[in-house]
């Protein structure tokens, strides 16, 4: 089980930050896009101040950069990074793409497939052209005709970025790896055995697959202050990262158990109630979903994610000075080397 660390506003001591990450053992560095910067500049940067840590986005956006633009970043990064860069992919959701984009949010899980699709032809260097539902390449009627790359081929493993039933499918099918969140390695058959369903349907080894997840990550004695400020957080992602009828992160809540408690956040937080609404997330949801506590607590965390089948973590320290982001995080390091030695005969 490897340990990466998430990025977050780059700047010199974020990218200090990385590199000593780098120097202690992390496994990989992930940057990700919302509505701030976007993922795959900073990467770039730090393809040129790194030389072993696996570079990674979770997520761009599909839809934000046609299929094609996408591979041409994908495959410069791959060239910058000496082969050290890993796509992660997600559609994000209506709220932003339509929002921030101008992009309609339609037929996420054929957008996935086909952006995946395309990539690969284009990296593997073949000649493009593809008829889809969402993309046709070249267009037909017009002067467009079909190009072949002209970077060298390269593999780019592609990681997406699902919730949603048909998406893990989806990634079990045809993804390298799963940029996977909200998780709790208590009901990680909710999330792998649909995407051990689609690698069995097409003839893969899910075993093969990269599962990483995402965890803040908090040493600290008062669990039960530190787990309630990390419920509360979630009481925004329940209540605003998506409307009434379209919030990917209440699905998955509620096919884990806590249908009854998200729908009641969301309605506190659309109507106003906001200090009410963080209240009303269960603290048990904070503690879940990240690793919180004493070295023992945090141990015993790791040996469910591990137990679970995670093969990755993408471990958000906490606070904001960069020495104690450091020491907790080669805290972290030693813990998961000792899981991962409790498993060799």
């Amino acid at each position: 089980m490897r340990v990466g660390v998430s990025v977050g506003s780059f700047g010199v001591a974020e990218v200090d930050f990385v590199t000593e990450a780098e120097r202690l053992g992390a496994d990989a560095a992930w940057s990700a896009e919302f509505w701030a910067g976007d993922a795959l500049t900073p990467l770039a940067y730090l393809a040129a101040r790194t030389a072993t840590i696996r570079l990674g986005t979770a997520i761009v956006q599909l839809g934000a950069r046609t299929p094609a633009m996408l591979a041409m970043s994908a495959m410069s990064m791959q060239a910058l990074s000496g082969g050290r860069f890993v796509l992660g992919v997600g559609t994000s959701g209506p709220q932003v793409m339509e929002g921030w984009h101008g992009v309609r949010f339609e037929q996420p899980v054929r957008r996935t497939r086909e952006t995946i699709e395309i990539l690969r032809r284009v990296t593997s260097g073949e000649r493009l052209s593809y008829e889809g539902r969402i993309y046709t390449l070249p267009l037909p009627g017009g002067e467009g005709r079909s190009i072949r790359s002209a970077m060298s081929p390269v593999h780019v493993p592609v990681y997406v970025a699902a919730l949603g039933p048909a998406n893990l499918r989806l990634t079990g099918e045809l993804a390298d790896g799963w940029v996977g969140n909200s998780f709790l390695p208590e009901k990680a058959d909710v999330f792998f055995d649909p995407i051990r369903e689609g690698a069995v349907a097409a003839s893969r080894d899910f075993a093969e697959l990269d599962l990483t997840v995402a965890v803040g990550v908090e040493f600290t004695d008062d669990v039960e202050e530190a787990g309630r400020r990390h419920a509360a957080g979630y009481a925004f992602t329940f209540g605003a990262m998506g409307s009434l009828a379209t919030n990917f992160y209440n699905d998955i809540f509620a096919r884990q158990g806590f249908a009854e408690d998200v729908r009641a956040v969301q309605e506190l937080w659309r109507s106003g109630r906001h200090d009410a609404a963080r209240k009303r997330v269960p603290i048990e949801i904070g503690l879940r979903t990240n690793l919180i506590g004493t070295d023992a607590m945090v141990l015993e965390r790791l040996r469910l994610y591990r137990d679970a089948g995670v093969t990755g973590l993408r471990a958000t320290l906490a606070g904001e000075d960069p020495h104690r982001r450091l020491a907790d995080l080669a805290r972290l390091l030693d813990l998961a080397r000792r899981v991962e030695a409790e498993k060799l005969p």
